[in-house]
């Protein structure tokens, strides 16, 4: 299909950037260049190509779009005013305003149609990645002979910043592999970044390096005045069914500005004066703000009216679909809503004392193989470390191209590489797609690769589990660089994130119990590397609180509490029976995730660590954030050690042993210091 230019084309545009203008200048403070530049190939692509429905910003079959660029969200939130989604004209003017629903970078959940967070460059693209990915995989599973239910484009638009980044170049690569010719990008080729003229440090191919990821590779030399071009190269790029696409758009930056082409439109909003010489360049009133003709409305409302006539006609066919597919309409629809299967915790795996020990990385596997045939929902795989993480599944299909021989789309196993933050941002994609919980494997301390990725899936309410097997100085001979010590720590500080650390079979299904459960934050499962014993007194229930009593004192009236997590329970265990053969009442928590104990009420978390006797910690990482549960810590006071895991355990004093005389001391302190001992829960602050 030509393109045919209407009337309307030129004034929406204009519209577009004199808005730009607008809304950052109101602000005194944002991007307004790059959504100058790019208005022509948003207008081309919203009004000829993108299916969304305003009314409707989760209509399962939309395109979605990714601004992966995200400082230059005005365009977008332009686009969703003019589109009629939930955004008002008072809205762009309340542009990076507190409590406003446009910030200074686009939020996932917070604005009515932004499909993923972006600002953190090279993340939205790789979450693009993972939303083509749930499509393709989906589609596979669902689609019919005569019911092409999930197909639509994921588009994208980022810029110099986005593929400099390394998590962007990690995803590419893997979209390639994949064959994934659902996604299209837009790369914003202006040459400038906050350093300036992208020649100080950015002068690859970029095309080349594509072609080389097996993209196809398409370029229009004019993004600024060139719609034909712009519109054939979206429409090449959408015929191509087995290669991603990226389009190098040449633009200039802050087009139409005094300053355009140079980095003084990037991140600064533009002098009065020169926003005036715009509006007067492009026929509109100079002495007018933040002006809409009704001609640029009446025509994004009739992409909109066109929107809701697909998404009604595909009700139909859905609705069709019912008749001829009832069970995998039954199954589709219940994810697409989000809905676990009723009665799936019931195939949790329970474990009692006496039977054998097992790494809990193993016990992973098996409550994965429980679920995985109740939970079709559970789509992933693992960096590179599959028989290393235990990721994999008997009999798994692999997510593959069905031209390599490896899999098919329909698999739920993704071979991800050793691309640790492409996979991190890749499940936030998938995740945001719908429909899907999507896992990771990796080791621990390589989850910190991902950690920009992690934060994100926070910070978006993202259901993203990740099973970070080697979790301690238990990895034994790999030594420090392996050896998580800080890892843990610097999670737990992360807002709306479960860090779980099972300390045996029971703790391990309830770590999964929660995190399936918890559809609005990510998981990390901190497992071992070494064999648990089961334990006495553990269960799903009581692990489910983040936090119980695993051993109790029978007059509750104890010399010492011990806390701690996952392969140092048993430690704290063997330590309480030595103390207790000396006479001492020692009891024993167990807290395997700080996030969900916080969210108990007081009155249980008070029951759990109470007032009366000194609280002692141990846990094989460092030691800080343990303040707030303990009056004294024990823990690695640097990093950790290479040699067989019992061994660095014994040089680090980790054995029961030495925590028994450990726990001596602190008993002692406080019998001599005297005085009320008080839990730290309770506090003057919240």
């Amino acid at each position: 299909m030509s393109f045919q230019k209407n009337d309307v084309d030129d004034l929406a545009i204009n519209t577009i950037r004199t808005l730009a203008a607008d809304v950052v200048a109101k602000a005194n403070s944002g991007h307004p260049g790059a959504p100058m530049g790019l208005a022509p190939a948003a207008h081309v692509l919203f009004t000829r190509f993108f299916n969304a429905n305003p009314k409707n910003s989760h209509w399962f079959n939309r395109d979605r779009f990714v601004l992966s660029n995200g400082h230059a969200c005005a365009l977008l939130y332009i686009l969703l005013h003019l589109l009629g989604y939930k955004l008002s004209m008072d809205d762009l003017k309340a542009f990076r305003q507190v409590n406003s629903l446009t910030p200074g970078h686009p939020e996932a959940t917070h604005t009515d149609g932004v499909e993923v967070t972006t600002g953190p460059l090279g993340q939205g693209f790789a979450n693009a990645v993972g939303l083509a990915m749930a499509q393709a995989h989906l589609g596979a599973i669902y689609n019919k002979d005569g019911f092409d239910l999930i197909n639509n484009y994921t588009y994208v638009f980022c810029g110099d910043g986005c593929l400099m980044e390394g998590v962007a170049s990690e995803a590419a690569s893997l979209a390639g592999h994949l064959k994934l010719g659902n996604l299209i990008v837009i790369y914003d080729d202006n040459h400038i970044s906050i350093d300036g003229d992208t020649n100080v440090a950015f002068t690859e191919n970029v095309e080349l390096r594509f072609k080389a990821y097996d993209w196809q590779v398409l370029h229009v030399d004019d993004g600024d005045t060139d719609l034909a071009a712009i519109h054939k190269a979206i429409e090449e790029a959408r015929a191509e069914k087995n290669k991603p696409t990226i389009i190098r758009l040449r633009t200039i930056i802050g087009y139409g500005s005094k300053q355009q082409g140079t980095h003084g439109v990037h991140g600064s909003p533009l002098k009065a004066d020169d926003i005036a010489s715009v509006k007067t360049k492009f026929g509109f009133d100079p002495k007018t703000n933040f002006y809409v003709p009704e001609q640029t409305y009446k025509a994004y409302h009739a992409i909109a009216e066109r929107g809701a006539k697909l998404e009604s006609e595909w009700n139909s066919l859905l609705a069709s679909y019912e008749s001829k597919h009832p069970n995998e309409h039954a199954e589709l629809t219940r994810r697409i809503a989000g809905k676990l299967p009723e009665g799936w915790e019931s195939k949790l795996p329970t474990f009692k004392p006496g039977d054998s020990a097992v790494a809990s990385r193993k016990l992973s596997e098996t409550v994965l193989t429980a679920l995985t045939p109740v939970l079709p929902e559970l789509f992933g795989g693992s960096a590179d470390l599959t028989g290393s993480n235990l990721t994999r599944v008997k009999n798994a299909v692999d997510f593959q191209h069905p031209s390599t021989g490896l899999g098919d789309y329909s698999g739920i196993y993704i071979r991800y590489g050793v691309r640790e933050h492409g996979m991190g941002a890749i499940m936030n994609g998938l995740n945001a797609y719908g429909g899907i919980i999507p896992f990771g494997g990796t080791f621990l301390n390589f989850v910190s690769y991902g950690a920009g990725a992690v934060r994100l899936s926070a910070l978006s309410k993202h259901q993203v589990i990740w099973v970070a097997t080697h979790d301690s100085i238990g990895l034994g001979e790999d030594g420090p660089t392996h050896q998580p010590v800080e890892t843990v720590a610097h999670f737990r500080a992360l807002p709306d994130c479960h860090v779980w650390r099972p300390a045996d079979g029971n703790e391990t299904s309830a770590s999964y119990l929660v995190a399936i459960k918890s559809r609005q934050n990510p998981s990390i499962l901190c497992l071992s590397r070494q064999n648990l014993p089961q334990l006495e007194g553990s269960s799903i229930e009581k692990a489910a609180k983040g936090g119980y009593v695993l051993h109790e004192v029978a007059d509750k009236k104890e010399d010492l509490t011990i806390v701690s997590t996952g392969s140092e329970i048993p430690i704290a265990v063997e330590a309480a029976s030595k103390l207790e053969k000396d006479g001492f009442k020692v009891r024993v928590v167990s807290l395997p995730c700080w996030e969900v104990f916080e969210a108990q009420d007081k009155e249980y978390r008070l029951s759990v660590l109470r007032s009366g006797a000194p609280i002692l910690s141990v846990e094989a990482y460092a030691t800080m954030g343990w303040e707030r549960y303990s009056h004294e810590q024990f823990g690695l006071p640097s990093w950790g050690a290479s040699g067989p895991y019992d061994k660095v355990y014994e040089k680090f004093g980790l054995t029961g042993s030495n925590i028994a005389n450990i726990g001596k001391k602190v008993i002692k302190f406080y019998k001599e210091k005297g005085g009320e001992v008080i839990t730290p829960i309770l506090k003057a602050l919240p």
